[in-house]
């Protein structure tokens, strides 16, 4: 009936002639069509009588009319489409309103265009009357359970709740709309009326709602228009902010609203703070004083119990909750899900009867499952599935209201878990049931689906702790000899995933439990845990004794998982003491030489043992080269056997490896030519050449692929024994990816030394005597260098702003669609750089680029050219998958910084993966392929939906009418000589009060709903802060607004353009005086609390880690500033070509500074001018410098204008 009606107000039909009807007909799916046929021209009539809505008691919500969700919904919406004054949307509305009182879901769908329209023409006075609805609604929770902060709302408060946040949400993205896309319209009179309606609604209730609905995202988009709307105060609004973020379970946002409060916190917010963090003992301390100053208040009985139940001291909960209970009877309805949760989870199902039958009215979570698992007990099946089909069912409610919005997914999670919870328990009880009746209970093992089931589920220890300690209480379920030692693995994995979650006090707990299990690997996680919280001797002496105790010297082991377990063990020892310090040399290495002898083929053995011989090569050898030969060959056999069984630190250990044995070659070639030849010392480089060529045989090309940059970079190599060795690796290579390693190749076959590209070609011919089919392919791709370098190159004149492949580049063209054409890949990140096996070693067969490979097929026609002053060309590639590749050739760069910065940005990435507190914030870098051509061109992947920073913000400052043009600008431009006062106060008083901060708009329009917009701060704040670390201690400058880009996406920062490195900005004619980028705009963005919290936070763990990574990653620069092919600073014009002539190899004198300067802030030594500041600084105090220093306006207004620190 609906659909005739509707099909008829739009006079819908297929007919011939053509009318938005038919068209409206047409861009039906075939499907669709085939349903609505029938209707299109059936008679009949729907007969509803008219409702008389006078008499509608208001607000409806919460009267008789609106006491269940659907009445409520279906009432209003009928009461609003009665009062739409728009023709056609009335008569759409009307038809549909005998949906509405049938299926919510269509009322829910609705609601939001309906009030749109009605708003359109209503009166003051109905608009006034929709307010108040609303308000009803967002305000009902207000006065009830404000303190305790237990109350879980209604499901008629969740959904209605909702469902006017879908409301406002449509009538502000229409809003937005109109204002953006439609300016003439933004004086109408219906614009008007639709922002004056919004703003009757204030910001602060909506963000109080949003937070009892546990949208939580949404409380703090509303909260922050409030403070911004209204000029608010921060410091007034803390303890809201604070428990918005500790219920986001964000410690970032905690930790910020702590350092912005002035005065001591009060008890309550101390709480929030330990909470948050996992000092739960601290907390109960809090709780304790907080229940002497105030007995009747239950909040705090709430608080300890909650705090007890997560460190895991059940018995002390039974005893206090029955101790409080005989005082305060009246409290048992409250109280009592605390002691069912402790008695279900201790195993004591007498006890857990008692309880659940002394209150019949509670039914928390907790009360529930212990219903579900004394039903379980007792083999009671029909109750056990009735309840189950009855707790299933409250779980989805708080899901489906999450689910009208984006993001439903972290908001709900918690459900999500708990149907995770309740499906195990239900598998576990029809295994229970079905082995009662076989009469063999066995359980033996863990159900083997639990681990996979685990592994899915978030890494985060509110996810994992309660599916774990559900899981034990199953296992007890059961006989108990069996069980006791699977429960206990069960309290083992909660003590790691607690530890890693930085929770100690939660860990300790767990380990007192996990007595019964595995006694050597509770060793070691006991051991673990008090390293991670600092107490390193204690650890160390309590490893040593684990393993003496479960290890005895006179029982050799056997089985694999005791050998495992024990050469772990013994790792740790050593790796212990090196860090300790407290036993010398010899003693460390014995230790590492044990695990080694223990179990040969273990990564992680040989790997620690060839660190340490390199770490304390320069000590045992006083840097004599004759004594170096025999060491090196030691770390190089068995980084290379480390390899062998796996691929962990393959970032370390392969570039290591590889600079021990060319820079050892190099030295002793250097001593022939001085003329003090050595026959020993030769003799040492031909036993590392066996082992190096013994290593090529047996590892996997893919692993040479990971350093392919490095083994490039030394063709040059002056000694001829060495380069046949370097020269076979990288035919190896060459033969098993020929795509990847071609690209990589181009720029030294292409190279403008004659010894490079001769060195090269050797290289080639080599692959191609190894495999023939290989001649053409290498030709093609030669071929297709030279045309892309002659477009590169192309002189453009000054205005033209496009170029044609097939006028301009016919021959490029041409070559690509020749039929015969080698298949080329193209060139992007994700099939350039390898995959490694997640299992161990040099498993050949393993595919190293398991992505999607597009080859070229051809190109666009046009070629864009970009405006600034090296006039770059965005070209677009043809793939042979149909799809189409933007490429960006820029020439007059040495693109083989980028490159080898890229490389960098990709260690640091895999370093901030592997780290638990980067992880959980997500931490990473974006990269994207750089691919050098030759000595000064290149092409780049070009970043999609992203835009620059002076872009967005010029468009900003036009809609509002405030922005400066450059001409305007110039003549704000102070001589050199200008004395710093008129500087500062030009850059205070009058550029910054013209550009005030407006880029926090950006993200409230390009992400529009409030999870996405939240998570594209958040990735803001944490992107922007790892880049600037990141770029602070490489050097990296001019961060001007076009070298900085947002993805529109994911709302992260994007850096381009690595050109100016190593402080090299100091030397620009008006020097670079700030750490990074941080200026007004850039800060206001991050929200009410600037750079604390999120921001701060992501500084401080990526600066960590760098610092604790700090070999490796220096390992990794040493070899890019090294890199005799790339020149990092340019020569003194007195020196010409010829030094590098003869070999190729250019010494990089200045690299050694820069290697130093590096490692200098590694350490946190602070430099201003060349000059050592103090002493080297903690991390904390580091971070702090470097936040206050870009942001200090005495140095913004000495940097350059061009640069935009007003901006």
């Amino acid at each position: 009936m609906q659909f005739r009606e509707l099909l008829s107000i739009f006079e819908c039909r297929d007919g011939r002639t053509d009318s938005p009807g038919r068209r409206l007909w047409r861009r039906f799916p075939e499907q669709i069509q085939e349903i609505l046929e029938p209707h299109l021209n059936s008679r009949y009539k729907s007969s509803q009588k008219e409702v008389n809505w006078s008499k509608l008691k208001k607000p409806v919500y919460l009267s008789k009319r609106g006491s269940k969700f659907s009445d409520w919904s279906a009432t209003w919406a009928g009461y609003l489409i009665s009062k739409v004054r728009h023709e056609l949307a009335s008569k759409v509305f009307t038809c549909c309103s005998f949906i509405i009182k049938h299926d919510y879901k269509v009322t829910i769908y609705l609601l939001p265009h309906i009030l749109l329209y009605m708003l359109l023409g209503c009166t003051p006075a109905e608009q006034q009357e929709v307010t108040e609805e609303m308000l009803a609604v967002l305000t009902a929770g207000d006065g009830r359970g404000a303190e305790c902060g237990q109350v879980t709302a209604s499901s008629l408060s969740q959904l209605s709740t909702q469902t006017v946040f879908s409301m406002m949400s449509h009538l502000t993205q229409w809003s937005r709309h109109i204002l953006y896309s439609k300016p003439k319209q933004n004086e109408s009179g219906e614009y008007q009326r639709v922002v004056a309606f919004l703003k009757g609604i204030p910001q602060d209730v909506l963000a109080k709602a949003s937070l009892r609905s546990k949208a939580y995202t949404r409380a703090l988009m509303h909260f922050e228009a409030y403070i911004l709307e209204n000029k608010e105060n921060i410091q007034d609004h803390l303890t809201f902010l604070q428990r918005l973020y500790a219920a986001m379970h964000e410690p970032d946002g905690v930790r910020g609203v702590n350092a912005l409060r002035r005065e001591e916190p009060s008890l309550r917010e101390q709480i929030l703070e330990h909470e948050s963090i996992g000092l739960l003992r601290d907390a109960t301390a809090c709780y304790d004083r907080a229940i002497q100053l105030e007995s009747d208040q239950i909040g705090h009985y709430h608080g300890v119990m909650t705090s007890m139940l997560g460190l895991g001291q059940l018995s002390t909960v039974i005893t206090q909750v029955n101790g409080v209970l005989a005082n305060k009877h009246q409290w048992k309805s409250e109280l009592n899900t605390y002691r069912v949760e402790a008695a279900w989870k201790l195993g004591k199902w007498d006890l857990l009867e008692d309880y659940l039958s002394s209150d019949r009215q509670s039914n928390t979570w907790g009360v529930r499952l212990g219903q579900l698992l004394l039903s379980a007990k007792k083999q009671d099946g029909e109750t056990f599935y009735e309840k189950l089909k009855l707790v299933r069912k409250e779980q989805v409610v708080p899901l489906s209201a999450a689910s009208y919005e984006c993001g439903t997914y972290q908001r709900g999670y918690e459900y999500i878990v708990r149907l995770h919870m309740l499906s195990e328990l239900e598998h576990s009880f029809t295994e229970l049931q079905k082995q009662r009746e076989c009469s063999t209970p066995s359980l033996n093992q863990l159900p083997p689906h639990w681990s996979d089931r685990l592994e899915m589920t978030q890494n985060s220890f509110r996810a994992k702790e309660p599916i774990l300690a559900l899981r034990r209480a199953l296992l007890s379920l059961g006989p108990q000899p069996m069980s006791t030692e699977m429960v206990g693995e069960c309290w083992l994995q909660s003590a790691r995933v607690a530890r890693k979650a930085g929770h100690h006090q939660t860990a300790f707990n767990a380990l007192l439990n996990a007595e019964n299990t595995h006694l050597a690997e509770l060793v070691t996680e006991k051991a673990k845990w008090l390293w991670s919280k600092g107490d390193v001797h204690e650890a160390l002496i309590v490893l040593q004794k684990g393993v003496a105790q479960c290890f005895p010297d006179d029982k050799p082991l056997t089985d694999p998982r005791s050998l495992q377990t024990k050469s772990r063990a013994m790792l740790l020892v050593g790796r212990f003491m090196e860090e300790t310090a407290n036993f010398e040399s010899n003693a460390i290495m014995k230790a590492y030489k044990d695990v080694t002898n223990l179990l040969p083929e273990w990564e992680d053995g040989n790997f620690y043992l060839a660190k340490y011989y390199d770490k304390v090569m320069p000590m045992v050898t006083d840097n004599k080269l004759e004594k170096q030969g025999n060491l090196i060959r030691y770390i190089v056999t068995f980084f290379g056997k480390a390899l062998q069984f796996g691929n962990q630190y393959i970032y370390q250990a392969m570039p290591r490896m590889l600079s021990l044995w060319l820079d050892f070659g190099a030295k002793v070639c250097e001593c022939d030519k001085a003329g003090r030849s050595d026959r020993q010392l030769r003799q040492e480089l031909g036993k590392i050449n066996t082992v190096v060529s013994e290593h090529c045989a047996n590892l996997a090309p893919y692993q040479f692929l990971t350093a392919f940059s490095q083994l490039i970079s030394r063709v040059c190599h002056s000694s001829d024994e060495v380069f046949t060795v370097l020269m076979t690796i990288v035919a190896k290579v060459f033969l098993a990816y020929p795509q990847q390693a071609m690209w990589l190749m181009t720029a030294v076959s292409k190279s403008s030394y004659p010894m490079r590209m001769n060195r090269c070609n050797q290289i080639l011919k080599k692959a191609i005597s190894l495999k023939q089919s290989l001649e053409k392919f290498i030709g093609d791709a030669n071929r297709l260098t030279d045309k892309l370098l002659e477009l590169c190159n192309k002189p453009v004149d000054g205005n033209s702003t496009t170029l044609s492949m097939s006028v301009h580049f016919k021959q490029l063209k041409r070559l690509v669609e020749e039929p015969t054409f080698s298949q080329i890949l193209i060139p992007l990140q994700s099939v350039l750089i390898p995959t490694l096996p997640s299992t161990g070693g040099a498993n050949t067969h393993h595919d190293a680029f398991p992505g999607h490979w597009a080859y070229l097929d051809g190109f666009e026609d046009t070629v864009e050219i970009l405006a600034s002053l090296q006039k770059p060309k965005k070209i677009s590639l043809k793939g042979s998958d149909g799809r189409s590749y933007t490429m960006m050739c820029k020439p007059k760069d040495d693109l083989r910084k980028d490159c080898r910065l890229m490389e960098f940005n990709c260690l640091i990435n895999k370093c901030l993966r592997k780290d638990a507190e980067s992880r959980r914030r997500e931490l990473h870098i974006r990269t994207y392929a750089v691919i050098p051509l030759n000595e000064e061109c290149g092409i780049i992947e070009w970043v999609n939906n992203t835009a620059g920073l002076r872009h967005i913000l010029t468009k900003l400052y036009k809609e509002r009418g405030i922005y400066l043009s450059g001409k305007e600008l110039r003549k704000l431009i102070l001589p050199k000589t200008a004395p710093f006062e008129e500087k500062l106060r030009i850059h205070k008083e009058v550029l910054c009060v013209r550009h005030p901060p407006v880029f926090h708009e950006w993200f409230l329009r390009t992400f529009p709903d409030p999870t996405s917009w939240y998570s594209s701060r958040s990735a803001y704040c944490r992107s922007t802060a790892v880049m600037s670390m990141v770029g602070y201690v490489l050097g990296l400058g001019d961060r001007h607004g076009e070298n900085i880009l947002f993805d529109s996406f994911t709302g992260e920062c994007v850096h381009v353009d690595f050109n100016c490195l190593f402080n090299k900005g100091e030397t620009f004619d008006v020097p670079e005086v700030v750490p990074f980028r941080l200026t007004q705009n850039m800060v206001h963005a991050m929200g009410p609390m600037g750079t604390e919290g999120l921001f701060r936070q992501a500084c401080e763990v990526t600066l960590r880690l760098m610092r604790d990574q700090r070999e490796p990653l220096m390992s990794v620069l040493k070899t890019f500033l090294h890199d005799p092919l790339v020149e990092w600073s340019k020569q003194a014009k007195g020196l010409s070509k010829a030094q590098a002539n003869e070999t190729g190899e250019i010494v990089n004198e200045k690299a050694k500074t820069h290697v130093c300067d590096i490692d200098q802030r590694l350490q946190g030594v602070i430099k201003s001018r060349n000059k050592v500041l103090g002493l080297p600084l903690s991390i904390e105090g580091h971070v702090h410098y470097l936040i206050q220093e870009a942001t200090d306006d005495k140095l913004l207004c000495q940097m350059y204008l061009g640069w935009g620190p007003y901006l």
